[in-house]
This record gives C-alpha cells, sequence and structure tokens, in this order.
C-alpha cells in the first residue's frame, strides 16, 4: 500500500530544543542556560536554544580534535570515508521535506524557496565525495635523474565554521561537507537565529554512525561560543560567513593562533542594464535578484544601475511587480515574500528606508497587510532618484530595498559600480556580447554573471573582493586552498653533492 505523503504545515510541524551535539551525544549547554528562538512570522517562541560557552567550545575541541589524532577518522581510508559522505547524502534525502519546512518556520524564508535551497544539501555532500576521489591527488616534479620531488594534500585537522542564519541549511553543507571529506574534524557554531535546521543536520549525522567526535554542534552566541572557538588554538581554521564588520573581528582574534581563515562576507551587488538589454529578462532577474529570500542574501542586486533611455519604463515594470508580490506566511507555498529574520533586523532595514527619504530618495513600497501586523515584515522598496554616494547606496541593508541609479556611459557606470567598500557580485545586461565581457572584467568583484541571474557552480569559486572577504569556496578552492594543506616530500634517486662542511681534507 502507498504511503500517503505527510501535509507539512505550522501546526503540525515537530520543533524540539536545540541541545548542543558534542562527542557524538546531545547535551545541554554547561551553563544550563538557554535562551528563546523567536518565530519571525508571529514572533512568539518556537523553541529553547542551549546557550554555549568556551566551555562548550573547549569540550567539543576537544572531542574534535581527539577523533582526528585517536580515532578512527585521520587514519581512514579515503573510500571508507566516503561512505560514511554518501549515507549522510542519502538521510539527508531522506529528511529533506521537513528540513525545508523547519527553514521556513525557522527563517521566514518562503518555503517555495527554501525546498529549492535545501534540495541542494545532499548534493554538496555527494559533489566532494566525488571530487575528493577524483581530483584531489598531488602533482609529481622530476629532477633529471636525481631526485622525484611530489605533493600530497593533508587535512588540516580541528576546523571551526561559523555559519549566517540566512539559507542557514545550505550554507552549513556547504561548509561540512568539504571539510569532512577531506578527512577534518568540525565544530560547527550556527547562528543563534536559526537553530532548527542544524539541529536536523546533527541528527542525520548522527545516524550515519560517523565516529564519535568528528562532527559538533555549539549553539550559542557569537560573542560567547563564536568567540571562544575562533580563540581556542587547537583550531587550526575558521570558515565564517556572515557580515564584514564580524569578519573584520574574526580575522584579527584568528591571528594570536595563526589560523587559517575564509571569509565570506557583505555585499552592495550592482546589476547593470544597458539599453540593448532583453528587456523581459532583465526585469525578472532585477525583481528576483532582491526581493528572493526577503532580500535577506549576501549577492542580492541592491544597486540596479538603468541606462537613461530605458529607466523611466524599467521603474514603472518594477513598481507593477513591487505591487504583485505576495506577501504573507512563510509556510504558505503562494508566499514570495515572508517576515525578515527577526524584529531588531526588521527595524534596522526601516531604518534605512527613513534615511533614504533624509538622502532625497522618492521611497515607492508595496503593502504589508494588516493581517501580517504580528510578523517583521518589510514591504518590498523601490529607493528612486538614488545617486550612488548616498549612504543607502553604500551600506548593505540586507532586506527587499533596492537603489535605482541612472546612468548614460559605459564607464560612467563601471566607476560608480566600483566605487563601494564591497565587491562580491556583480549583473551586466546587454545584447552587446564584446560590452559584457568588458564590464564583467573591469567590474571589482568576484563573481559576475552577464545575462544571467545568480545561478550556482559547486565547481566554481564563490567570494569576493575587497569587503568582501578573503579566500573562496566552491570546487578544489575549498579543498587545495583551505580545508587541506600541501605537503612537498623530495626523494633522492641517486646519491647528489652534499657540501662535507668541517671535514679535514
Amino acid at each position: 500500500m502507498e504511503q500517503t505523503k505527510k501535509a507539512w504545515n505550522r501546526e503540525n510541524i515537530t520543533v524540539r530544543d536545540s541541545n548542543q551535539y558534542i562527542g557524538g551525544v546531545f547535551v545541554e549547554a554547561s551553563s544550563g542556560e538557554t535562551f528563546a528562538n523567536i518565530d519571525p512570522f508571529t514572533n512568539q517562541k518556537l523553541n529553547s536554544v542551549a546557550s554555549g560557552d568556551e566551555r562548550d567550545i573547549s569540550k567539543a575541541v576537544e572531542a574534535a580534535s581527539n577523533a582526528m589524532k585517536n580515532g578512527p577518522w585521520g587514519s581512514m581510508k579515503v573510500e571508507e570515508r566516503m561512505v560514511y559522505i554518501n549515507r549522510i547524502a542519502d538521510l539527508i534525502d531522506e529528511e529533506i521535506e521537513e528540513i525545508a519546512y523547519l527553514e521556513a518556520l525557522d527563517t521566514g524564508l518562503p518555503i517555495s524557496q527554501t525546498k529549492k535551497m535545501t534540495a541542494r544539501a545532499a548534493e554538496n555532500f555527494r559533489f566532494y565525495a566525488r571530487m575528493v576521489q577524483s581530483v584531489l591527488h598531488g602533482e609529481s616534479y622530476p629532477v633529471d635523474n636525481t631526485f622525484i620531488n611530489y605533493t600530497v594534500y593533508k587535512s588540516i585537522g580541528v576546523v571551526g565554521l561559523i555559519t549566517p542564519w540566512n539559507a542557514p541549511f545550505m550554507l552549513e553543507t556547504w561548509k561540512v561537507a568539504p571539510a569532512l571529506a577531506t578527512g577534518n574534524t568540525v565544530v560547527l557554531k550556527p547562528a543563534e537565529l536559526s537553530p532548527l535546521t542544524v539541529d536536523k543536520l546533527a541528527e542525520v549525522i548522527d545516524r550515519a554512525d560517523l565516529p564519535e567526535g568528528v562532527f559538533n554542534v555549539v549553539h550559542g552566541y557569537g560573542e560567547t561560543a563564536g568567540a571562544a572557538l575562533v580563540a581556542h588554538k587547537d583550531v587550526a581554521a575558521i570558515s565564517f560567513t556572515g557580515e564584514t564588520t564580524t569578519g573584520s573581528t574574526i580575522i584579527k582574534n584568528s591571528a594570536d593562533t595563526l589560523k587559517k581563515t575564509s571569509m565570506e562576507l557583505g555585499g552592495k551587488s550592482p546589476l547593470i542594464v544597458f539599453e540593448d538589454a532583453n528587456f523581459g529578462r532583465a526585469l525578472d532577474a532585477a525583481v528576483w535578484g532582491i526581493f528572493s529570500f526577503n532580500g535577506e542574501r549576501c549577492t542580492a542586486n541592491s544597486r540596479v544601475f538603468l541606462h537613461s533611455s530605458i529607466k523611466d519604463r524599467f521603474i514603472e515594470a518594477m513598481k507593477e511587480r513591487v505591487d504583485n508580490l505576495t506577501l504573507g506566511d512563510s509556510m504558505d507555498a503562494s508566499t514570495q515574500l515572508g517576515p525578515l529574520i527577526s524584529r531588531e533586523h526588521m527595524e534596522k532595514v526601516n531604518s534605512y528606508i527613513s534615511l533614504a527619504k533624509e538622502e532625497g530618495c522618492e521611497v515607492y513600497q508595496g503593502n504589508v497587510p494588516e493581517t501580517l501586523a504580528d510578523g517583521n515584515f518589510i514591504s518590498p522598496t523601490l529607493l528612486l532618484n538614488a545617486q550612488n554616494h548616498m549612504r543607502v547606496c553604500q551600506e548593505e541593508i540586507f532586506g527587499p530595498v533596492v537603489s535605482i541609479i541612472e546612468f548614460e556611459e559605459e564607464q560612467e557606470v563601471i566607476d560608480a559600480a566600483n566605487d563601494v567598500e564591497y565587491g562580491l557580485a556583480g549583473y551586466v545586461w546587454t545584447s552587446d556580447l564584446q560590452r559584457g565581457h568588458r564590464v564583467a572584467q573591469a567590474v571589482d568583484a568576484g563573481m559576475i554573471w552577464v545575462n544571467a541571474q545568480n545561478v550556482r557552480d559547486l565547481r566554481i569559486p564563490f567570494g569576493g573582493m575587497k569587503a568582501s572577504g578573503i579566500g573562496r569556496e566552491g570546487g578544489h578552492y575549498a579543498m587545495f586552498e583551505f580545508y587541506t594543506e600541501p605537503k612537498a616530500i623530495h626523494i633522492a634517486l641517486g646519491d647528489h653533492h652534499i657540501p662535507q662542511f668541517g671535514k679535514k681534507q
């Protein structure tokens, strides 16, 4: 008999309290303290979260270090390790429907979008399993008949991962998968605002029977648990995704113990629409790129540069889209824009909208229905007549707010696009392929899409320039440049000359 598929909704989804996962066991925080996790849609408590501190981090790092040095993980054959990695992927697939709904409930991201995001999580593990087996190999350098020099790539040890509250499950697996696949052990400090899906990841990894201590989770605040993870002498590296000020602090604090760091930070990405662009596709991309994921995405095209000849028509089309966007419960399949992650963040975004008016922008907004008054809703917002020097065009707002800036000439828009402290992503729309290449290469950003929305490929480097970060996620850039260390081995093939210092003649 065919099993009836469960209809997930706000009423029937199970939410348990969030505990630490240390050494293969779910435990309370050492302090016994908890904090409340709040539903962005109702602003009511969803669950209690264990509030970790330095003691919990020390226990987790000790467990991870012991698993690396004394457990089977550090010496396990690659083929055996990949069995675990692929098992995690299979178990994620079994849980993926519930994970998507937990993500929507916890973050306010629309379920139609969390389903697509979380669906990529299992592939993160399978991708790195394939890559480790096919690509993670060294090079050899013969030197005449005298030497053969070769390299091997070794895991670095205990890796600290600090992840954000936007798209948490996808971004957690994006870091955990290459870290584990390359043979490291992990201490993960997730964002305190979105604990639910990392709990499911811990449950999945527990069911996959990884050796105890290989994967650990410590919930807590950044200034306590996060800072302790960064400072711990036995943590070899920190990978962080989040806002730029925190990233800068982490780099400074990592210097005392000479940790490797990878920083994927903020953005203020330009989307440039030239007069010859495919109008409809550019419009679709501009609207999707700022209003999907509630505008809470580092690669959002929060500055839209419009050529003067199409500006008015494009703005009218964007206004129509804004008027028709569906705001609502993130658990509703028809919702396109859900509540922001927290009341505090909503107030921050609103403060930027007020600032835009002070700076001289015309603010065009959609409506938030009265029925949604309990949630952290910001209506989709266009900042018209914006000038690139304004603070609302320079600072990351991280919400459904886009600045519209007019331009005339190619070099003018390149200069304006680059006149910002960030350099994460950029988007160029034009029918002139030569111009597309020119502008893409001239804009200061780690990633540029030409005539395309933000479509990801796990093989390519993900990361930015300037205040948008240091290092790259993805593909062999993660494996070779961050999660492993190259070791050079030199083998003498004969008796080469060695100076005989101090030998009597």
